[in-house]
């Protein structure tokens, strides 16, 4: 591979470059019922939660706090991120084209590619992502790749717009911000992680997250290198799996840093404009030495256009919509759990 640069312009570029990559052709009207493992949905009871961190060693920038008290109506949620086999399903039935399709390229890891891979453009401000022609959801690594044995991975190389498509089409909806990270606490106050404030609590690994030395040496601790099932690693307290590593996951809202300061307090729906979309969860690229964005209360931001080898989604359903098949009620209450050093919004 070559050391050129590509030319898009990039946000968060340790996290997921944003590249010039178009919307996608508009799916078909007609709705369907998506298969695959990510089917389940899981009821969440609304409440009153904490949002945000102090967490000192977040990214102040991200505009992370400052912790606000939200309230949410409930809602449903998939138990997991979309699957290749659900996106596959919703292609068929649609004949839709993914935005990296319509431009005949996009972002994958360079730890991903074969020693062999035919030279590539990197991104400037992270040469480990590499502009790859052939690259889309049906070839995470470029045309050399399939989906062979990753039909229960999440999907990615999917923009905002190709998201947005697949929600429509199966009668969901992208989550709020706030509904996201509200599910992702699975109940526990404060906490960092979706299981508590412990990264690997006894020793195990709860997130697929870069281990090693990023971004040449993955030792592979986790179990991964590149995505994992979408139901690898336990659940959250409200059934949810991998709400942080694996893939980031687009949320309906535009991403404003200031946007905290003045947020509503009753189901947030984001700024009513801007330029970046919400991204939550961090991925299987995250390391601590220069990213903790897989930390609940972290937050990113991405052109809605833009297409990467490391961000997906999962759907969600207001309450007041028709009932949803194979949903699971979870009703776990928040608990006390050991904060993060943030201080108690009022």
């Amino acid at each position: 591979m070559t050391d050129d640069t590509a030319t898009a312009a990039t946000t968060h570029a340790c996290c997921a470059p944003a590249g010039p990559v178009g919307p996608g052709s508009a799916a078909q009207q007609t709705r369907g019922a998506p298969v695959g493992p990510s089917t389940g949905m899981v009821r969440v009871d609304g409440g009153a939660f904490l949002m945000g961190t102090n967490d000192p060693h977040g990214h102040p920038a991200d505009g992370e706090g400052p912790v606000h008290r939200v309230h949410l109506d409930p809602f449903w949620i998939s138990g997991t991120a979309v699957s290749n086999a659900a996106f596959t399903a919703f292609v068929d039935a649609t004949g839709h084209r993914t935005g990296a399709q319509v431009a005949g390229w996009s972002f994958v890891f360079g730890g991903l590619l074969p020693d062999d891979f035919p030279p590539t453009h990197g991104v400037a401000q992270a040469p480990w992502w590499r502009q790859v022609f052939g690259a889309d959801w049906r070839h995470p690594e470029g045309p050399q790749s399939d989906l062979q044995g990753r039909l229960d991975h999440p999907v990615v190389h999917v923009t905002w717009h190709d998201a947005q498509a697949y929600c429509r089409w199966a009668g969901y909806r992208l989550p709020t911000e706030a509904e996201w990270e509200y599910a992702a606490r699975g109940g526990l106050r404060r906490a960092a992680f979706p299981w508590g404030d412990e990264l690997e609590p006894g020793g195990t690994h709860r997130m697929n997250v870069w281990q090693g030395s990023f971004p040449n040496g993955n030792t592979l601790a986790d179990g991964y290198l590149g995505t994992a099932p979408v139901g690898a690693f336990p659940p959250n307290g409200y059934g949810l799996y991998n709400m942080t590593g694996n893939v980031w996951e687009w949320c309906g809202d535009w991403f404003d840093p200031r946007f905290y300061r003045r947020s509503p307090r009753h189901n947030p729906t984001g700024p009513s404009r801007g330029s970046l979309r919400v991204m939550r969860g961090g991925s299987y690229l995250c390391h601590a030495s220069y990213c903790r964005r897989y930390r609940v209360g972290a937050r990113s931001g991405n052109g809605p256009g833009s297409s990467t080898g490391n961000l997906g989604f999962r759907c969600v359903r207001s309450l007041s919509d028709a009932s949803v098949d194979g949903a699971t009620p979870a009703r776990a209450t928040p608990s006390s759990v050991p904060g993060d050093g943030e201080a108690a919004a009022t």
